[in-house]
């Protein structure tokens, strides 16, 4: 695995968290919230540099695609 996988796994796994506590979602309708997001996509993009912001920013991104 490399450490961009690592990093993108790492901070999934911190959004998810999130979108359970504070959306009061399963964690399977978490996971399939954000794996089918933009915000997704872009986390796993290198060419965004998203993999280099904190899980609360991306959260943040993910909020705000999710309010549109």
């Amino acid at each position: 695995m490399s450490d961009f996988d690592y990093m993108n796994e790492c901070t999934a796994r911190d959004v998810i968290t999130m979108l359970v506590e504070k959306r009061n979602l399963s964690i399977a309708d978490a996971m399939d919230l954000f794996y089918n997001s933009t915000t997704f996509n872009n986390l796993n993009n290198p060419e965004t540099g998203l993999f280099f912001q904190s899980p609360v920013y991306i959260y943040d991104i993910l909020e705000k695609e999710l309010n549109q």
